[in-house]
């Protein structure tokens, strides 16, 4: 018996797009209905529900965001996903939290649709990620050879999550949407605007100063590391992150970036498991006062010893990554933070325009200025959150321990990278 076919409900106001939408649907095997404004639209979802709504945001009658939400209210479960000629980060936010699978800006190609519909039909961890993203890329190879043992099961999110506030450097209005993706695809952050996008991978940084960037084709996601570092404490490996610009600094940490994973679940995925990067001889770079190295254990350990003028001092950690909870107690809590006076001199050079005093720590001649600290030992563990984040380039779990001192983002990418140099040549 064949099964009847899959409806979609498309509103817009716009007959051009719909009747376009109507053919490419409909080749695809979907059952099409139409609506020109949003009252229609309501009447046809309360009398029969379609399996999905493809919904524009500019409509008579009612806007396509009071309409999700009516939507929603009725059948929580029916996916929508929202359409718009002049997207903006905001728009996207406020609609993935009312419930939306998806926001694509107009003009969008098929492929992107069909990919966002595919995704949201076919469930968080077996469809097709949003967006007309690049294939999957393979993922690294270890240094010596695979083995069930070295392999460590393939994990995204079981739900869309969005967070929202303003970019520690830029001070622009920022926020980013987490989409889960199928297995193999890695951790890609895409532009919510253009579907251009840029892999989390070491070949991408593009800058390592004050934070770590990634560019390509024209697209760049700027101080990436703590959702990076979020990511690897949580074992996911598979994610889209859509946005534009900058990651939001939230409160300097990570801990809403694990809010918002503790929120989407993460879920298995079926396929091969991912190889583990095992360190088998140590490796050092030396720069003046800046060390680290990296050599075999038995674990994902990393060991820093921060080195700064008072009142700082010296400060060392040692944390071995055991799961989640351990990064969610002992790592995600640790706030950005820096001196006054540095914070002077950034802001002079076009820097930490959106650093307030409730997103880092700020350190004054006597001590921190703008309240308590989360940990004696906070500025250390920071530093161990960035390393964290900056080692995530390599795509693909490490087996060994990190140990570093006085060392930032430039240390952190170096090292990834002659781990990649390390691997190609075994």
């Amino acid at each position: 018996m064949t099964s009847a076919p899959r409806t979609i409900l498309v509103v817009d106001d716009e007959d051009e797009i719909r009747q376009s939408l109507r053919g490419v649907l409909s080749d695809e095997g979907f059952a099409v209905e139409e609506a020109g404004d949003g009252r229609r639209a309501l009447e046809m979802v309360r009398r029969a529900p379609p399996d999905l709504v493809v919904l524009d945001v500019w409509l008579p009658e009612i806007d396509g965001i009071a309409l999700l939400e009516q939507i929603k209210a009725l059948h929580p479960g029916l996916p929508v996903v929202i359409i718009c000629g002049h997207a903006n980060i905001e728009a996207a936010v406020r609609a993935t939290r009312l419930g939306a699978s998806d926001f694509i800006e107009k003009p969008f190609s098929i492929e992107a649709l069909l990919g966002s519909i595919e995704r949201a039909l076919g469930g968080a961890a077996q469809a097709a990620g949003p967006g007309s993203s690049p294939a999957p890329v393979p993922g690294p190879r270890g240094t010596g050879s695979a083995s069930p043992e070295r392999g460590v099961a393939q994990k995204t999110i079981g739900r869309s999550v969005v967070a929202s506030g303003h970019g520690l450097h830029s001070g622009v209005k920022t926020g980013v949407i987490l989409h889960p993706m199928p297995p193999g695809s890695g951790i890609l952050f895409q532009s919510l605007a253009t579907e251009k996008s840029v892999p989390a991978r070491v070949e991408f940084a593009d800058s390592t100063g004050y934070a770590t960037t990634l560019f390509r084709g024209g697209f760049g996601a700027k101080t990436v590391e703590h959702l990076l570092a979020t990511l690897t404490g949580y074992g996911v490996t598979n994610l889209l992150v859509k946005m534009e610009g900058e990651v939001p600094a939230l409160d300097g940490s990570a801990l809403e970036f694990c809010r918002l994973l503790d929120e989407a679940g993460v879920v298995e995925q079926p396929g091969d498991p991912v190889e583990v990067y095992v360190v088998d001889r140590p490796q050092e770079i030396v720069d003046r006062a800046s060390r680290i190295s990296i050599e075999p254990c038995d674990g994902f350990v990393v060991d820093y010893t921060l080195d700064y003028p008072q009142p700082v001092g010296v400060q060392r950690y040692v944390f071995r990554l055991e799961g989640p909870a351990s990064f969610r107690d002992q790592i995600a809590p640790a706030r950005t933070f820096g001196f006054v006076h540095e914070f002077t001199q950034l802001a002079a050079a076009g820097l930490a325009a959106g650093g307030r005093l409730d997103n880092c720590v700020l350190i004054g001649e006597d001590g921190v200025v703008n309240g308590e600290l989360r940990f004696p030992d906070e500025f250390v563990r920071h530093k161990i959150l960035d390393v964290l984040g900056d080692f995530a380039l390599l795509g693909q779990p490490i087996r060994g321990r990190i140990t570093a001192r006085a060392t930032g983002h430039r240390h952190n990418v170096a090292m990834v990278r002659r781990m990649v140099e390390a691997r190609a040549a075994a």
